[in-house]
């Protein structure tokens, strides 16, 4: 701060020294002046002229320094008392555009409220031409017609769906309920739901539950493994996906296995950041990046570790470790 105070008036300083060097040039031309004299009054000057620097810093700098120290918030009354109209005119311009953040970010705020509410309407009145549409298609006597029809509409319901929890994500905490989840039952649920299209696929399922339950929020967890199904079956064909569990130092493992095209060695670290898809099949416009992302964050915020091993032409297989019952302890006091 010191620096940066003399640099800053370093030309009133430089003015200074100039002027009494000119005055002892003049002193010292001009036989009629004694210099002896005029050196002492430009001695004692420089000496009160050093003081006057050292108050003058420390009061000019008090309100600087505090902008300095500040934190990065919205927060003007860590400010330092302006003493000059200058600092005045700093603090008011700094005061006035917090207030314009602030009324800018709250209009944004409600704005972005405003249209979440919205699409959440939107999505559940979607859903009530969609149940209607089921009917109509389980009404359809042409068997490949039907067919088509299925999986067609169970895209649009698998988007829906995400769409849905990914909005609702960010207040999950308001939704939860922790207690033993059956993951059987919510295994054979996802898989009669993406029945049509593992059917059209030619993909069946080896299902080796050691352990049937887990400690979870059940709603949550089906969405996690319905994430995990739908993406095995999007890059498999004409194989069995192996879905196995078994404890281990008291705590669930859920293994979901699949045979499909795998994933590359490069591409591991990134498969669970929003919007990555693939950099070995990047044309593939079916995919878009949010499934393993919103999948890896509702893992995350229920304490479930999620790991990938996979082999390119293989296969991949996602594993699921669940929490002890001291962790979720920590999780409900927080």
């Amino acid at each position: 701060m010191i620096k940066k105070f003399i640099w800053e008036r370093f030309s009133w300083i430089t003015f200074y020294i100039l002027f009494h060097l000119f005055i002892i040039f003049v002193a010292y031309l001009d036989s009629a002046i004694p210099l002896s004299p005029i050196l002492y009054m430009v001695f004692l000057s420089f000496i009160m002229f050093i003081i006057f620097l050292v108050v003058r810093y420390h009061k000019e700098t008090k309100f600087y320094r505090s902008l300095v120290e500040r934190e990065d918030n919205l927060d003007v009354s860590q400010l330092a008392e302006p003493g000059s109209p200058f600092e005045v005119i700093i603090e008011r311009s700094i005061s006035n555009q917090i207030e314009y953040l602030k009324r800018t970010a709250s209009y944004g705020q409600m704005t972005l409220e405003q249209e979440k509410d919205e699409l959440l309407s939107w999505i559940h009145e979607v859903k009530t031409p969609l149940t209607a549409l089921r009917l109509m298609i389980d009404r359809i006597q042409d068997e490949e017609l039907k067919s088509h029809m299925t999986y067609e509409w169970l895209r649009i319901h698998l988007l829906l769906d995400q769409q849905l929890h990914q909005r609702r994500l960010p207040f999950m905490e308001n939704d939860l309920y922790i207690g033993n989840a059956d993951l059987e039952g919510i295994i054979f649920d996802e898989i009669k739901t993406l029945q049509s299209w593992c059917m059209q696929k030619g993909i069946g399922f080896d299902i080796q539950l050691e352990k049937a339950e887990c400690l979870s929020d059940s709603k949550w967890v089906a969405f996690i493994i319905r994430q995990l199904l739908t993406n095995s079956i999007k890059y498999s064909e004409g194989s069995d996906i192996l879905i196995q569990s078994h404890e281990s130092n008291g705590q669930t493992i859920l293994e979901v296995k699949d045979a499909g095209r795998g994933i590359d060695q490069r591409d591991l670290p990134r498969i669970f950041d929003k919007g990555f898809t693939s950099t070995t099949n990047h044309q593939d416009h079916g995919a878009t990046g949010m499934g393993l992302y919103l999948t890896k964050k509702v893992a995350d915020s229920l304490f479930i570790e999620i790991t990938v091993r996979s082999t390119p032409g293989m296969g991949t297989t996602f594993i699921l470790t669940f929490p002890q019952k001291n962790q979720f302890v920590k999780f409900l006091s927080m």
